[in-house]
């Protein structure tokens, strides 16, 4: 079996905000840590958001944020999101033009492996990926670029700790 890009970016997606929590973070951000297509993400994003899993917000300040716990999200439901419409083999298709249909049991093999596949995600949680696996922290955290202050031309470095201990 193979998940569709659309899957495979919601759960990028997810994870990347899993690990920044308490960051508000932008398309851009994570298309850069997933090397994925904005335009793709876009798309991704708007059905995440459409599910309730997470707040995308438009603009300027804009950006996107879970809308649940990651323990309370389940891998299997964010995969039969994406793959619903999909269907694994000819025989599941509406458009099922198979002269074999009626007298070939594959298809009930199939769909055996199939609802072993979701039953096994099923037992996944957003927060199994991301808790305590450093790897994908170290991969997926943000780091916020330095914000400009007064004209916008010179960055603004924030002070060091020997600075500000220096200064009291």
């Amino acid at each position: 079996m193979r998940i569709t890009m659309r899957t495979n970016l919601a759960i990028r997606t997810l994870m990347f905000c899993a690990v920044n929590p308490d960051v508000t973070v932008r398309k851009s951000d994570i298309a850069v840590a997933c090397n994925a297509s904005e335009n793709h993400l876009a798309q991704v994003i708007r059905t995440l958001g459409q599910h309730g899993f997470i707040d995308a917000t438009r603009g300027r300040h804009g950006g996107i944020q879970l809308m649940r716990d990651p323990a309370e999200i389940n891998i299997g439901g964010v995969f039969r999101i994406f793959e619903a419409d999909l269907p694994f083999a000819e025989c599941f298709s509406k458009s099922n033009t198979c002269p074999l249909v009626d007298a070939c049991w594959l298809r009930n093999a199939i769909g055996d492996a199939v609802d072993a596949f979701y039953n096994s995600l099923d037992k996944v949680l957003l927060s199994d990926l991301v808790t305590g696996n450093d790897a994908l922290a170290a991969l997926l955290r943000f780091h916020a670029p330095p914000r400009c202050r007064g004209s916008g031309r010179e960055a603004a470095i924030p002070p060091t700790e020997s600075a500000t201990a220096s200064a009291a």
